[in-house]
């Protein structure tokens, strides 16, 4: 299972940002290439505590061990899913999105996760609640090659 507490997963991830073109075009949804390197920032920043997320009310099942394990890290993501709103936030204004400062900000945060150490207590997940470092590593890799999928990448 892919995970951000692996370097050779995280090195991956920051090849893949490399190969991104600011003109490709997503195979699914609306982001382009620029914003959606800030969302995966953005929840970079989330699961660090370096973006409050307010707690979403979700079905009570999300929070329950075996479905909630089952989202993170078996069935294949959704496209077009909820996300939260913070998310999204920044890429909602006028500011352009710049792809190469995206990219820095991208391999900021992902330094920043890694250097934050699996242990220790985590922020709580939007939709999911609780979740141990160990998750969060796991959701984080899975939600970043999501959407450089999206991207051919």
């Amino acid at each position: 299972m892919p995970t951000l507490w692996d370097p050779e997963t995280r090195a991956a991830l920051v090849r893949r940002v490399a190969a991104l073109s600011p003109a490709a075009t997503p195979r699914w949804g609306t982001f382009t290439a620029p914003r959606m390197l800030a969302h995966l920032t953005d929840a970079l920043r989330m699961a660090t505590g370096e973006l409050p997320v307010a707690r979403r009310p979700v079905p009570w099942v999300l929070y329950t061990p075996p479905f909630k394990q089952l989202i993170i890290h078996v069935l294949p993501f959704p496209r077009g899913a909820p996300t939260a709103p913070e998310l999204v936030a920044r890429l909602l204004g006028s500011d352009p999105v710049e792809l190469d400062g995206e990219r820095a900000a991208f391999a900021g945060a992902l330094d920043r996760f890694a250097a934050r150490g699996c242990a220790g207590v985590w922020p709580d997940h939007p939709a999911f609640g609780p979740l141990r470092g160990s998750t969060w590593g796991v959701l984080q890799a899975r939600h970043a090659d999501h959407h450089l999928r999206q991207f051919g990448v």
